[in-house]
């Protein structure tokens, strides 16, 4: 017997080929979810890097306009979609001038919504690799009962006995359980990797995302209880008289 892999592949019956075809199929989607979440990932993690720094500044110059401008226009990172769309949100409730308390909440609830469907987006094709890397072993070890079964009954009708007589079979049969093994390791090994990157970023994502409600609620200690972002939809006044909205 051939014991080659083109030989075994020729010399397997058509059970144990579905399964190797089978395990290949597993294999390209794992490694293709794979490759891609690394790239987004990686992309994800360059433009929060540039993005970081511009952000802040525009606060500290209480440039709420161009702050916004400046998240709408990173679509790759986690941290811009994030704090983009509550500004988004809190910058029509303050336009009149004034920041309440439930102004505060309601950008606070939009940070914790855009959390939950960036997270969700993080961790889409995760289900996968996790079953790619649970399961293929166990179908390597279908095939491979399967082949070390039908051995035996070769052996037993042809009458002939001893490890020779069913060793080329054995040997074929073990090929799928090694290509299991193959398909789930790398499987495994990336769903952890992900899931350790998902969780810092998430810690990130959080921690950024209180950061910018704390400094939202030291604005609203301004005098008259406005906020220091109001500043921006508001016209100075000569002397010491009030400011009028413009629009924006």
């Amino acid at each position: 017997m051939d014991l080659s892999l083109l030989g075994m592949w020729h010399a397997m019956g058509n059970f144990a080929k579905g399964i190797v075809v089978t395990m290949a199929i597993m294999s390209i989607y794992s490694l293709t979810i794979t490759v891609s979440k690394w790239w987004s990932l990686r992309k994800a993690q360059k433009e929060t890097i540039k993005f970081a720094p511009e952000f802040s500044q525009f606060l500290e110059e209480d440039n709420l306009t161009e702050a916004i401008r400046l998240a709408e226009s990173y679509k790759k990172s986690h941290v811009a979609l994030v704090l983009g769309g509550a500004l988004g949100e809190v910058k029509p409730l303050i336009a009149d001038g004034s920041v309440t308390v439930s102004d505060i909440n309601s950008a606070e609830r939009a940070v914790e919504r855009n959390m939950l469907l960036e997270i969700t987006n993080l961790k889409r094709g995760m289900a996968v690799l996790a079953t790619v890397g649970a399961t293929a072993p166990f179908v390597g070890l279908l095939g491979t009962t399967m082949g070390v079964v039908n051995s035996f009954t070769g052996m037993a009708a042809s009458g002939s006995g001893g490890l020779a007589a069913i060793g080329g079979g054995i040997a074929e049969a073990l090929i799928t359980t090694a290509f299991g093994l193959l398909v789930a390791i790398p499987a495994v090994w990336a769903y952890n990797y992900f899931t350790t990157k998902i969780d810092n970023l998430t810690a990130e994502m959080t921690y950024v995302s209180k950061e910018m409600i704390d400094y939202l609620i030291k604005g609203v200690s301004g005098e008259f209880g406005r906020s220091r972002f109001t500043r921006e939809f508001n016209t100075a006044g000569g002397g010491s008289g009030s400011a009028g909205p413009i629009s924006t």
